[in-house]
Order: structure tokens, then sequence, then C-alpha cells
């Protein structure tokens, strides 16, 4: 029998992956490129969800696991913020951390279908029901902080 902590990372995990699988469905079949921030948020999210998949299932460093999804799911928050506030008021996302790091780890060439950078940050800002879709992350990212803080708190 799964622990609540392990349950929590579990669904933290499923979160996780469906985000991935949103943002690729909107990539490929809705055609909206993604840019710097919006890939390097995908890596996070993936991240994230290994991290508590394996918290789940050795739950002997479940605690551990936890509170490495919250400092992921706060980077996440940051990255977000900042596509959100700086990066998506700038022409291009070059040259910014988001670009560079994504560029430098080979990813964006390797999996171009999961990482590619297609649009700028400015392009790539768009609505679904109303609300940003860098807002919809964001929003995400603070529930899986929140998530993960009470899976890190549970006593067992």
């Amino acid at each position: 029998m799964h622990s609540s902590r392990q349950r929590l990372l579990l669904l933290i995990a499923v979160l996780c992956f469906a985000a991935v699988g949103l943002a690729l469905v909107s990539q490929h079949f809705y055609d909206l490129p993604p840019c710097a921030w919006c890939v390097l948020q995908r890596l996070i999210y993936l991240a994230i969800g290994v991290v508590a998949l394996v918290g789940a299932f050795a739950g002997a460093i479940a605690r551990v696991c936890s509170a490495l999804c919250v400092l992921l799911g706060v980077g996440g928050i940051t990255a977000a913020w900042y596509q959100y506030d700086v990066a998506a008021q700038m022409f291009s996302c070059d040259q910014t951390f988001a670009d560079r790091f994504m560029s430098g780890s080979g990813l964006d060439g390797g999996m171009p279908w999961l990482f590619g950078i297609y649009a700028t940050c400015m392009d790539a800002t768009v609505e679904v029901m109303g609300v940003e879709y860098v807002l919809w992350s964001l929003a995400l990212f603070a529930v899986l902080v929140i998530l993960s803080l009470r899976a890190l708190l549970l006593r067992r």
C-alpha cells in the first residue's frame, strides 16, 4: 500500500506529464510554436515528473523527492513569471537564459519535436479561454509546489 506522500507524488507526476502532453498537442495540432521559455518550462515539468515518480515508487527517498519537486516547482514559477513579465515584451528571446540553456544542452536539436524553439516569446503569447497560456503554466507550477510541500510535510 502506498503512503499519502507517495500518492501525492504520483499525482504530481501525472499532472506534469499531462502538462507536457497538452503543450505538444498545442504545438503539433493547433500550430502554437513554443519559445525558449516555453520549452524550458517543458523541461522543468519533465524533471518534476521524473523526480516525483522516483519518490512515488522508491518510498525511502519520497521525502527528498518531495523537497526536490518544491525546488523545481519554484524554478518553474520563476521561468513562467519571467516569460510573462519580461520575455513576452522582447522582440527576441535570443541569448536569454532559456535560449542559451536549451541550445547549450543540445536538447533543442536532439529532440526538436519536444524542445525545438520555433517562436519568439512575443509571438508565443497566446490566450486559452481568455487567459495567457503562460499564466496557466504558472498556476500549475504553483499547484505543484503546494502539492509537493504537502507531500514533504506529511508525517508518514
